[in-house]
């Protein structure tokens, strides 16, 4: 998942290969929702991942590894 920041927050999924991108991208409010997308797609969110997703956040943008379900895959192959 990548993140930026632009008037609210702005998440776009790439493929494995990170390049190809996902249909689905989601505009959300706060960093704190960031961080909910995040643990909810299966970031490890040992000492590494949490710092990657601090250091993201506090520069107002960045990208973290989910480990997505099949389910939450196929959610995100289908746009909007």
């Amino acid at each position: 998942m990548y993140f930026m920041l632009r008037k609210g927050w702005h998440c776009q999924f790439l493929e494995a290969d990170l390049k190809t991108p996902l249909p689905k991208k989601l505009n959300l409010s706060s960093w704190q929702k960031v961080t909910e997308t995040a643990v909810g797609g299966g970031n490890n969110m040992n000492l590494e991942g949490r710092q990657a997703l601090d250091h993201g956040i506090e520069n107002g943008r960045g990208g973290i590894w989910l480990l997505l379900t099949e389910e939450q895959y196929q959610k995100l192959k289908v746009p909007r």
